[in-house]
C-alpha cells in the first residue's frame, strides 16, 4: 500500500491506479458484516433495493406485503456497531401504500425529493419523499412487474413500464400520461433498463426469450433484436432464431459505461452482450439457478479491476469476473432465496433482500481473521492483510 502511494505522490502511476486496485481489493474481501444490522421492518420477502445516486446514502426497498420502507445507510452515532434504520415506511396503515406486492422501487437519479414504485396491483406510483403521499399514479391493465428511469437522461423524463402485456409503455412524468408504445415482444415484459450510455437507448426482456434494444426516438421498431447464435443457425430444431435465452428472460443489467449488456434467463444462464453491436460475447458463466418467474435484480460493480457481477443464487450471492466469467466467491448469509442485490460504489458495499424478510450488509474485511495466541506464527507483523503491509525499510536498520 505505502509503495503505490509513494508511485501515485511521484508520478510513477496513474491517478487511477490507486483507487481501483483499492477499489478491487475491498471488493474482492466482502463479507457479512457483524457490526451492522439493517433494521428489520418488512413481515414478508424484500423484492427489490435501490441507493439513491446523489449521496448514496439513502435505500429504499419494496417488499411482497407491499411495503416500502427508506433506509438511513449512515452511521451517524460513529460506533463500531450499529443499525440502519429506517426513516419512514409506506406501511400497511398507509392509505396509499400499494394493494400487493412491490416489485420495483427507484430513486430519481438527480433529486432525493422522488422516488418511484411499481405493484402487481398494476400501478406505477411516484412518491413525494418528503410528505411520502403520491405526487402522480399510472394504472395498467395487467400486472406491472418492473420500471426504470434512465439515470443520465436531461432532454426526457419516460420512465419505461413492463407489464403482463407483450407492449413496452413509456410514462412522461412532466405530462402525467403515457407517451407512447414500444410493440414487438410476444410474451410479458419481465425486466427493463435504459443505457447509462445513451439516454434514448433502452434494453428490454421478455417471456418470450428475446432481448430487444430500442431507440424511443423511432417509430419504426427496435434497433437490435439480440441473438445467442451471432446468427448463426442453430443445429438444434428446438431453439428458435433471434432469441437470447432458451427460456424466459427475467434479468437486465447495464455496466456502468454502458458498453455492455448482461443478461439472466430461465435456461440458467448468464449472457454478456456488447451493447453497440448486439453480439454475444460467449462469456461462459457456467450454470445459474434461475427459477423465478419473476424479474432477477442483479448488479454489477464500479471502478474495479476487472469488474464484478453479483447475481442472487437460490440463497447465495454468486460474485463473477465480468468479462472472464470466472465464480470468485458465493456470499452466504441468508436464510431463504435471494431476490435483489444493489452495490454501493462509494464505500464497496453490497445490500441484499431476501424471502428470509431481511436485508443483509456485506461490506470490505480490512483485515484477515486472527488466529489463536498459541499460533506458530506472532509478532506485530503477522496476520496482517498483504494490502497494508509496509514494504518500506530504512538503512539504519538494514546496516
Amino acid at each position: 500500500m505505502l509503495s503505490s502511494i509513494s508511485a501515485r505522490r511521484y508520478g510513477i502511476d496513474d491517478p487511477l491506479r490507486l483507487r481501483r486496485a483499492e477499489t478491487t481489493r475491498r471488493v474482492l474481501s466482502l463479507e457479512l458484516n457483524k457490526d451492522r444490522d439493517v433494521e428489520r421492518i418488512h413481515g414478508s420477502g424484500v423484492n427489490t433495493l435501490d441507493i439513491e445516486p446523489v449521496e448514496q446514502r439513502y435505500m429504499l426497498s419494496g417488499g411482497s406485503d407491499g411495503v416500502i420502507v427508506l433506509y438511513d445507510l449512515a452511521n451517524l452515532s460513529r460506533k463500531p456497531y450499529y443499525t440502519c434504520k429506517s426513516v419512514c415506511t409506506v406501511g400497511r396503515s398507509h392509505p396509499d401504500v400499494h394493494k400487493f406486492s412491490v416489485e420495483t422501487v427507484q430513486w430519481y437519479p438527480h433529486d432525493t425529493g422522488i422516488f418511484t414504485s411499481s405493484s402487481f396491483d398494476k400501478t406505477l406510483k411516484i412518491w413525494d419523499t418528503n410528505t411520502l403521499q403520491p405526487a402522480d399514479v399510472f394504472h395498467f391493465d395487467g400486472t406491472v412487474y418492473c420500471h426504470h428511469m434512465s439515470p443520465i437522461a436531461t432532454k426526457h423524463c419516460l420512465i419505461a413500464v413492463g407489464s403482463k402485456s407483450p407492449k413496452v409503455q413509456l410514462c412522461d412524468m412532466k405530462s402525467g400520461s403515457c407517451s407512447h408504445i414500444l410493440q414487438g415482444h410476444r410474451g410479458e415484459v419481465l425486466s427493463v433498463s435504459w443505457s447509462p450510455r445513451y439516454e434514448y437507448v433502452l434494453a428490454t426482456a421478455s417471456a418470450d426469450s428475446k432481448v430487444k434494444l430500442w431507440d424511443v426516438r423511432r417509430a419504426s421498431g427496435c434497433l437490435i433484436t439480440l441473438d445467442q447464435h451471432n446468427g448463426e443457425k442453430s443445429k438444434a430444431s428446438s431453439e428458435a432464431a433471434n432469441t437470447a435465452h432458451n427460456g424466459r428472460v427475467n434479468g437486465l443489467c447495464f455496466t456502468s459505461d454502458g458498453l455492455h449488456l448482461l443478461t439472466t434467463g430461465t435456461d440458467d444462464r448468464m449472457r454478456l452482450w456488447n451493447s453497440a453491436s448486439g453480439e454475444n460475447t460467449l462469456v461462459n458463466y457456467g450454470k445459474i439457478c434461475n427459477e423465478t418467474m419473476k424479474g432477477l435484480k442483479f448488479t454489477v460493480s464500479s471502478g474495479c479491476s476487472p469488474e464484478f457481477v453479483f447475481v442472487p443464487y437460490s440463497t447465495t450471492i454468486a460474485v463473477y469476473t465480468l468479462y472472464s466469467g470466472e465464480l470468485v466467491t458465493m456470499l452466504r448469509g441468508h436464510y431463504s432465496n435471494v431476490d435483489c442485490c444493489v452495490f454501493q460504489s462509494n464505500f464497496q458495499e453490497l445490500y441484499s433482500g431476501s424471502k428470509d424478510c431481511n436485508v443483509l450488509a456485506w461490506v470490505p474485511a480490512l483485515r484477515e481473521p486472527v488466529p489463536d495466541e498459541d499460533s506458530e506464527t506472532s509478532g506485530p507483523h503477522a496476520h496482517v492483510n498483504p494490502a497494508f503491509e509496509d514494504a518500506w525499510s530504512s538503512s539504519d536498520e538494514e546496516g
